[in-house]
C-alpha cells in the first residue's frame, strides 16, 4: 500500500506554487495525496509569515496534527510532521521549542531537500528534528522535478525574493534577495506546461517585474522580453503576471499591454497607501503621483485594462488625513478588486518598533470604511459586465448539476450551465447577472 501525504498551504500564490512542487517531489517518491489528515503518513504545513497571527494558526494546526500522530502511533503507524515556508525562516527556534514533535522544518528556499530528509527520517538516520533555513548558493529550481500542467491554468515561478525592504514586510528576510530564473529555463517549463494542456500561464514572483534573468547568450533580460517570448508559444491563450512593484513598471512592460493580445487586461499593482508621507515611512520607492502616472500610461496602452491592488490601513503614524488620501486613490482608480488589511506588527521589521502605533479600534474602523468603498467599485464593475459577452476559462464543477465555474479575463468568477466536457476550455458566455463576488452567464 502506498504511503500518503497531506499538505496544508497558507498565504500567497507563491506558496500555492511551492506546495504543488513539493507534491510533485512526493509523488516521485511514490507517495499519494490524501485530503484526510488522519490517513496521512506525512503531514506538511507550508506557511506564510505576512499576517500577525500566522504563527499562532500554525501552532494550533500542529497541536491537532500531534494528536493524530499519537493516535496513529498506537496503531503502529508512523506519522511524519513537517513545516515549510516563511514561518520556519522567521521562527525556527520557536518551532523546536513549542512543537518538539515536528520531525522536520525547512525554509522556502530549501524545500527541494525534503525528499532526502524524509529518506533519513524513515530509515532512522535522523535522531532529532531536522531544521534547515539556509539561504543556498544554488537555486532550488535547479533541483526540482519537472513542473506538470495543473490543468488549463498553471503557475510558473520566474522570480523569487525581494530587495525592496518595505518597513512592514518580512519577505526579504524569509525569501532572501531577488533571484531570476534564466530565460531558457522559464521557456522550457512554459512550453512543457502548454503541451500538457495549459491555456493560461501566470508568471509568479514576489516582485515579478524586477525580473532580470539571463538569456541564452548571457544577456540580462527584463520581464517585457520574457513576456514576449512566452507569448510566442503555440497553443497558449492567456498570460498573466503577479505581483508587480509600481516603481519597476517600465515603458517596455507598459508596451506589452498594448502589443501582446493574449496578455490579460487585468493587473494587480499594489500601492498600499495613498499618502506620500506613509509611503515614505513604508520605504516604498514611489509616491502616489508616480503610481497614478504609471496607471495612466498603462490604461493609455490598453484602454480595457482594469486594476486591482493591496492596501494596508493603520500603518504607524497614519492620521485621518493620510487615510483620506488612500480613499482618494481608490476613487481615482476605481479598482475592480483589491486586498485590504489592518497593519500588523512583524517582529524584526522596522515598522514594528515605530512610534505612534495606531489603535486596533481605529484600524478596524478604517478598514471597514475602505472595504465598503472597494466593494462598491467591485460590485459596480461586475454589474457593468451584465449583457456583455466574455471569454471564460472553465476550471471546475459548480455546486449545481450541469454548472461549471470559470474566470473571465478580469479574474471574475463566473457560473454557467454547460456540459462537463467544457472543463479546461475557453467558451464565450453572455453575462446575465452579477453580485459583488461573482457573475452568472449563459453559454453562447
Amino acid at each position: 500500500m502506498s504511503k500518503k501525504y497531506f499538505i496544508k498551504t497558507y498565504g500567497c500564490q507563491m506558496n500555492v506554487y511551492d506546495s504543488s512542487r513539493i507534491a510533485d517531489m512526493l509523488k516521485n517518491q511514490g507517495y499519494e495525496e490524501t485530503l484526510c489528515q488522519k490517513d496521512a503518513d506525512i503531514v506538511l504545513f507550508n506557511t506564510c509569515h505576512i499576517r500577525e497571527k500566522a504563527a499562532e494558526k500554525l501552532f494550533s494546526d500542529l497541536g491537532r496534527a500531534h494528536l493524530i500522530q499519537l493516535e496513529r502511533a498506537e496503531q503502529g503507524k508512523q506519522t511524519i510532521i513537517g513545516v515549510a515556508g516563511c514561518v520556519v525562516q522567521a521562527e525556527d527556534e520557536q518551532i523546536v521549542k513549542r512543537a518538539p514533535y515536528v520531525n522536520f522544518a525547512v525554509g522556502p528556499l530549501m524545500y527541494h531537500k525534503i525528499a532526502g530528509i524524509l529518506h533519513d527520517i524513515e530509515n532512522k538516520n535522523a535522531k532529532e528534528s531536522v531544521i534547515n533555513t539556509e539561504f543556498p548558493a544554488d537555486s532550488k529550481f535547479d533541483f526540482l522535478p519537472e513542473n506538470k500542467s495543473q490543468g488549463a491554468c498553471s503557475f510558473l515561478a520566474v522570480q523569487e525574493g525581494c530587495n525592496n525592504f518595505c518597513t512592514y514586510c518580512v519577505v526579504p528576510y524569509t525569501r532572501g534577495a531577488e533571484y531570476s530564473r534564466p530565460v531558457a529555463q522559464v521557456l522550457t517549463e512554459a512550453r512543457r506546461l502548454v503541451a500538457g494542456g495549459t491555456l493560461e500561464l501566470n508568471l509568479l514572483g514576489q516582485n515579478v517585474n524586477s525580473y532580470h534573468g539571463e538569456d541564452e547568450n548571457g544577456k540580462e533580460r527584463n520581464l517585457a522580453y520574457l513576456l514576449r517570448r512566452v507569448a510566442e508559444i503555440d497553443g497558449l491563450k492567456r498570460i498573466r503576471y503577479t505581483t508587480s512593484y509600481p516603481a519597476d513598471v517600465d515603458d517596455d512592460l507598459i508596451a506589452c499591454h498594448k502589443d501582446i493580445a493574449i496578455l490579460m487586461p487585468y493587473l494587480h499593482l499594489p500601492i498600499q497607501s495613498g499618502s506620500d508621507r506613509i509611503l515614505k515611512a513604508m520605504n516604498r520607492r514611489h509616491t502616489s503621483g508616480d503610481y497614478l502616472k504609471v496607471v495612466e500610461k498603462l490604461q493609455k496602452a490598453n484602454p480595457d485594462l482594469r486594476m486591482s491592488s493591496d492596501f494596508i490601513v493603520g500603518f504607524p503614524g497614519e492620521t485621518d488625513d493620510d487615510f483620506a488620501k488612500t480613499l482618494e486613490i481608490v476613487n481615482k482608480i476605481k479598482y475592480i478588486q483589491a486586498f485590504s488589511f489592518k497593519y500588523s506588527r512583524r517582529a524584526g521589521t522596522p515598522a514594528a518598533v515605530m512610534e505612534n502605533q495606531v489603535e486596533e479600534k481605529v484600524k478596524k474602523e478604517r478598514l471597514a470604511v475602505l472595504q465598503d468603498l472597494l466593494f462598491d467599485y467591485q460590485t459596480k464593475f461586475n454589474q457593468e459586465c451584465v449583457g456583455k459577452v466574455m471569454p471564460v476559462l472553465l476550471e471546475q464543477k459548480g455546486r449545481h448539476k450541469g454548472q461549471l465555474i470559470g474566470r473571465t479575463p478580469y479574474m471574475q468568477n463566473l457560473h454557467v450551465e454547460t456540459k462537463d466536457d467544457n472543463i479546461n476550455k475557453i467558451i464565450e458566455v453572455k453575462v446575465t447577472s452579477a453580485t459583488t463576488n461573482s457573475l452568472s452567464g449563459k453559454e453562447i
